[in-house]
């Protein structure tokens, strides 16, 4: 009896021994996992388990060692593949090392948006014309396609267009802006009043 409880003693020292040596190896203090020692652990359960333990205490005593050493291989054999594999939270943090900084939000512009509407007066320069045209051209670029309208055909296309509405609506001022309707680029005209 008392060769029982030396062996069991003996099994729980030499599970603590392992697990003491497969920490150092997970630390990166020895350089290959204790195979050797857990094949002479292995080989002393087997048998004890062949063994004929008639003491209830014992027995629980034996398989609750088994258990734990059980346990124990379990987590190894994780933490080896995850050693081999890279563990998934690691590739995360990893790749999130890696990636490029996002850049820091831009401050809300809290001013009011530009008015979208170019204001065409009697006597005015080309300014408003030139304003127009980078308008429509960014308006082409956006869908990938490439401005035909030329400043001079905007220009006689916005006289006319002017002089329909001032005689309709009795204004002097037209506004205009530039649309995008059903993947077309459109000018649209609006009286304003003085």
């Amino acid at each position: 009896m008392i060769k029982q409880d030396d062996e069991l003693d003996q099994l729980e020292e030499d599970i603590r021994r392992l697990k003491s040596k497969y920490d150092q190896f997970f630390m990166g203090l020895q350089k290959v996992p204790p195979h050797f020692e857990r094949h002479q652990l292995e080989t002393s359960i087997h048998e004890l388990n062949k063994q004929k333990i008639r003491d209830n205490g014992r027995r629980f005593r034996l398989s609750t060692l088994v258990s734990r050493y059980n346990q124990l291989r379990e987590m190894w054999g994780r933490r080896m593949r995850e050693r081999e594999e890279g563990p998934l939270d690691f590739r995360r943090r990893q790749a999130a090392l890696q990636a490029p900084e996002p850049e820091p939000p831009r401050p809300r512009v809290t001013s009011p948006r530009p008015d979208p509407y170019v204001k065409m007066t009697p006597g005015a320069n080309g300014e408003q014309i030139r304003r127009l045209h980078e308008e429509i051209e960014r308006a082409h670029a956006e869908m990938g396609k490439q401005s035909n309208v030329s400043v001079e055909q905007l220009a006689a296309m916005v006289q006319k267009q002017t002089d329909l509405v001032r005689a309709k609506y009795n204004v002097h001022t037209v506004a205009f802006r530039v649309e995008t309707i059903d993947g077309k680029v459109k000018l649209k005209a609006k009286p304003l009043q003085d």
